[in-house]
């Protein structure tokens, strides 16, 4: 979600700040202004964590994914026969002749181009199905709000603003067209008891104690009520009466103190003054209405000690069409220690055994490979047998495909061992304690979306030093996130500046994915295809390919990645080494491309007719991808050498 104000870059900042005080004994953590969550779900990992914020919509992703330790189960639902509620709501029809309220409210029927009329009448709908079900008692708590947040959290992606709801646009945004698709969460159960807050912040503290409070007040007059106030009707469905051309509902009891000139300061002192801490962490920016100097001596009064720590972070200035009178921009990072520290301390231990679980139907490789099949999934996989004893993925790379696949035993085989000893390192590592492997790496090369210099430095010393962990950072700080070694195996991609970021999105996948690999049994070889020893398969066995392409131009099949370069030769050894699996009754599937930009793959076409095999054409081209036209496209197909229906081999003609 695009959230004005979001701490999703200043993470590693503020997790520093609170190790350099913190001693090991703290065992709650409070985020008194959650926003969209992403302080706290982050500091869940180390943390009790609790969760507040004013607005409704924030709530409920907390009690989604804050409070609730699991992947929702839906009991109830499937008791009645819907075994996947997500997938049931997002597949409701709408009736197109009934309008009913976020229709006329938010999209051009009420005159509002808030939403598309499509996109207003799903919302309709899968609000009302939500509610419907809660009110007939099939839904726990926790899994009534994680439906909730799901559809909120989607909203934001075909909302046609610029971010925030203040007005929508004249014309329609591209993402705006898009159809609505329900959001699914990582959760992580950290084996504590969480918890979810919806009250005034400096009401709360006069009730609730923690041993760390991260305090990230608004800064400026934008309220965040009238900025998301469609999330917040959504999230409350009361159905209020709107007004003036922007659709506002009334919203002055959630106006905040802190975004209003004659009240923050004395919210902000209020505030300090009563929390019941040991460390308090607050976020600020030198452009806000509250002063460093004020902010300063606010803090410094209620210190222990009388010492504010303060850290200063260059920031690039929220885009407003009023324009700045201060010259350098900076994010401020304050700590004080509000309570001496207990005597009797108890040092916990790290928790590296934090479960992961998620409602995403598929799981998505952490690593960004060109080709990877993560958005044909849906298309690839149900051509699959049904029973597959070992799954082999010849050409695995980024795993997209095996990882999603159901089979006893799993081979993953790619030429590249360098990615091979990724994953293989993978299999080892807890996931949260890969993850803090991770961040800790960046953390010491000073590795950001803009400092090219750490980079390159970090680069140079990975080639020298080659290893699986710092294969992968360097692949999160790459341009587009991609791998490239030139022919001396040395990793020759550039730096992704102003993009490239272990980011939360890649921390989640990351999770999902290894937390999967690791109940896997499954090896990673690293073999050229026709090298692969497949005399072991049986007929219950199942061999995916999905080669460069012949007549793509992917730098993955150029010759000037460190690997050979895919031509007419090595196209014919492939049809050899299928004509073999299929002479021994091994099923296989093979994806590639037929056309591409005027061009037609005929050798591959001519091998598949004449051995009788199916040709299954997939309705999608890489419009994204470095090796496709985008005016002409591409034709994906998936080839089997069994019956779909029956899956046994074929009979060549």
């Amino acid at each position: 979600m695009r959230y004005i104000g979001s701490k999703k870059l200043l993470l590693p900042e503020i997790k520093k700040m609170i190790d350099k005080h913190t001693d090991g004994s703290e065992e709650v953590f409070l985020d008194l202004f959650a926003g969209t969550n992403a302080v706290a779900n982050y500091f869940k990992q180390f943390y009790t964590v609790y969760s507040n914020d004013l607005l409704f919509f924030s709530y409920a992703n907390a009690k989604a994914i804050i409070e609730n330790n699991s992947k929702p189960l839906f009991d109830k639902l499937i008791q009645i026969g819907i075994t996947s509620p997500m997938i049931y709501l997002q597949n409701l029809e709408v009736n197109n002749k009934k309008v009913e309220y976020y229709e006329s409210a938010y999209s051009p029927t009420g005159e509002a181009n808030y939403l598309s009329v499509k996109n207003a009448k799903k919302l309709d709908v899968i609000r009302n199905q939500i509610e419907s079900w809660k009110n007939q008692n099939l839904l726990t708590e926790h899994e009534y709000y994680y439906l909730l947040s799901s559809l909120v959290e989607a909203l934001p992606f075909v909302s046609n603003t610029t971010g925030t709801y203040g007005a929508f646009l004249k014309h329609w945004d591209k993402r705006a067209l898009n159809d609505l698709e329900l959001q699914d969460f990582t959760i992580f159960d950290n084996s504590k008891e969480n918890r979810a807050f919806n009250e005034d912040a400096n009401k709360l503290v006069q009730k609730v104690k923690a041993d760390i409070v991260y305090i990230d007040t608004p800064y400026n007059s934008r309220q965040y009520a009238s900025n998301y106030h469609l999330l917040e009707n959504v999230a409350r469905n009361d159905q209020p009466v709107l007004k003036g051309v922007t659709k506002i509902f009334d919203w002055k009891n959630l106006k905040s103190d802190y975004a209003t000139k004659s009240k923050a300061l004395s919210a902000m002192r209020d505030l300090i003054q009563n929390i019941d801490s040991t460390h308090i962490i607050l976020s600020y920016n030198n452009e806000g209405i509250i002063s460093e100097e004020d902010l300063t001596n606010i803090l410094k009064k209620f210190s222990v000690d009388g010492m504010v720590d303060i850290k200063k972070i260059p920031y690039r200035k929220y885009q407003s069409k009023k324009s700045s009178k201060i010259k350098e921009i900076y994010e401020l990072l304050f700590y004080i220690q509000r309570k001496p520290l207990p005597k009797n301390k108890t040092i916990k231990k790290t928790n590296n055994s934090i479960k992961v679980s998620s409602t995403r139907k598929y799981i998505k490789s952490p690593l960004n490979y060109i080709g990877g099949k993560y958005k044909l999934l849906n298309q690839i996989l149900p051509f699959f047998p049904n029973n597959i004893d070992t799954f082999v993925d010849i050409f695995s790379g980024g795993a997209n495909v095996g990882i999603n696949v159901k089979a006893n035993k799993y081979i993953f085989n790619d030429m590249n061992n360098r990615i091979n000893e990724m994953f293989r390192y993978f299999q080892t590592q807890p996931p949260v304690n890969l993850a803090q492997q991770i961040e800790q790496r960046i953390n010491e090369w000073e590795l950001s979306k803009t400092n090219e210099e750490a980079f390159l430095a970090f680069r140079k010393h990975y080639n020298t030093n080659p290893n699986p962990l710092d294969l992968y950072v360097l692949s999160s700080f790459s341009y587009n996130y991609q791998f490239r070694f030139n022919n001396s195996m040395e990793f020759n991609n550039p730096f992704g500046r102003n993009r490239s970021h272990f980011s939360e999105n890649m921390r989640n996948n990351l999770f999902n994915f290894v937390t999967k690999l690791q109940t896997l049994d499954a090896t990673f070889t690293d073999n050229y295809f026709n090298e692969f020893n497949f005399s072991n398969l049986t007929s219950k066995d199942f061999i995916y390919l999905d080669p460069p392409y012949l007549i793509t131009t992917g730098s993955y099949n150029d010759g000037k990645r460190g690997f050979s370069n895919w031509n007419k030769t090595s196209e014919v050894e492939l049809l050899n080494f299928m004509d073999h699996l299929n002479h021994h009754g091994i099923r296989f599937a093979l994806s590639n491309v037929i056309e591409h930009k005027g061009k037609t793959n005929q050798l591959l076409k001519d091998w598949a007719y004449s051995r009788n095999l199916n040709i299954n054409y997939l309705n999608y081209n890489y419009n994204n991808s470095s090796h496709n036209s985008k005016s002409k496209g591409s034709q994906e197909v998936l080839i089997t050498n069994y019956d779909n229906e029956t899956f046994k081999i074929l009979t060549g003609k």
